[in-house]
């Protein structure tokens, strides 16, 4: 890859620290299975009819707008974007919201020559700006990519804010790729923006996030039907059929442990609750996040990539994300930033650390503010 992501390059190499604030999605999911006997030499071009099914009707549309991989929403993310600027090398201009996830910018990057970035601004509570974006779309514009809710201030754009954005798409030919991952944590009060365009709408997502389901590698996407036969055809001569046994495991979970998953992902509600109670307590801006568990914190320190590297991971045991690793307009130049994102997905809420984690991370703030 010509444009490799320097935040996932950062997170691999992450030294293992007692306080661990980096996950944006949930862990720690431990689970019997009581499957039966399967056949391990079986697998399906077009994904498991049964967990089609059974997505086509969480998303609410038909089976044949879901396609399935054993990638991960990454994965589909970078499948789509790759498939999308092939299709049309007239359109060979994309937009990518500004801030966002690193990896997305950098996988536009690797297939679009020209890339523009949509502001989602602070002082408009990051939410998405439908006039600046008619302002810069092109007949050459073939790709805009979002997240919902935004990553990473948490940000959930409503029906009324993707209408407008899907009618500048309809308008100008070009499609929206959003990566919906995060709201998986809501999914029932958060719509999908293929339900309000779908022919030029595509969602990703996954159960990685809000269930703690990273190993499974299930990757899902939502897409007009004949984009999605293309993209199975892709699928097929790249990586070749999806393994069975992920989309078995998947129909288990759910189907007969849909209550477990549940159960899982609400142990985090306490977590959440007494971090923001924290932050309000300390007089620590941070932006609400309903869905998830992560949030955008505005800190005292000007360059928090340096403060973490260099002061809480070595010297507090406590590691977060620096602010800057979102903030990359087109190249990698580190910006000082006093952004963080701060995750309570890796706390273990059955045996929980989380108080001891913030009075060391309030004390690496405070050590560093008067060195």
């Amino acid at each position: 890859m010509r444009y490799h992501s320097k935040y996932l390059d950062w997170y691999i190499h992450l030294p293992k620290v007692k306080y661990d604030f980096c996950s944006s999605g949930i862990s720690h999911f431990m689970h019997d299975f009581t499957l039966e006997k399967v056949n391990l030499s079986v697998n399906y071009a077009r994904g498991n009819p049964e967990a089609i099914k059974l997505l086509a009707q969480r998303y609410q549309v038909k089976s044949e707008n879901v396609l399935i991989s054993s990638e991960g929403a990454s994965g589909q993310n970078a499948r789509v974007i790759r498939f999308l600027a092939e299709k049309n090398k007239k359109k060979n201009e994309a937009i990518v919201e500004y801030p966002t996830y690193e990896p997305l910018l950098r996988q536009v990057q690797e297939h679009f020559p020209y890339v523009k970035r949509l502001e989602r601004n602070e002082k408009d509570s990051y939410r998405i700006n439908a006039q600046a974006l008619q302002g810069m779309v092109s007949e050459k514009t073939g790709l805009l990519v979002l997240t919902n809710p935004h990553a990473p201030s948490g940000v959930i754009a409503n029906k009324n804010e993707l209408k407008e954005i899907m009618l500048i798409a309809r308008e100008h030919g070009f499609y929206v790729l959003c990566d919906e991952i995060y709201a998986e944590f809501d999914r029932e009060a958060i719509p999908t923006i293929f339900s309000i365009d779908e022919e030029f709408a595509i969602v990703t997502t996954s159960f990685t996030k809000a269930y703690g389901l990273g190993g499974l590698k299930l990757g899902i996407a939502l897409a007009e039907k004949n984009l999605v036969n293309a993209l199975y055809v892709d699928v097929l001569n790249t990586v070749g059929n999806s393994p069975n046994i992920v989309q078995l495991i998947a129909i288990e979970l759910l189907t007969k442990h849909k209550k477990a998953l549940e159960m899982h992902k609400q142990k985090w509600t306490n977590l959440k609750k007494e971090t923001e109670e924290w932050m309000l307590k300390k007089d620590i801006e941070f932006f609400p996040n309903k869905a998830g568990v992560t949030y955008w914190v505005k800190t005292p320190i000007k360059n928090t990539y340096k403060w973490i590297n260099e002061h809480t991971i070595p010297k507090s045991k406590v590691a977060l994300v620096p602010g800057a690793f979102f903030l990359f307009k087109k190249d990698y130049k580190i910006e000082d930033s006093n952004m963080v994102r701060l995750g309570v997905g890796n706390i273990k809420p059955d045996n929980s650390n989380l108080s001891e984690g913030l009075e060391a991370l309030e004390k690496a703030i405070n050590t560093y503010k008067h060195s």
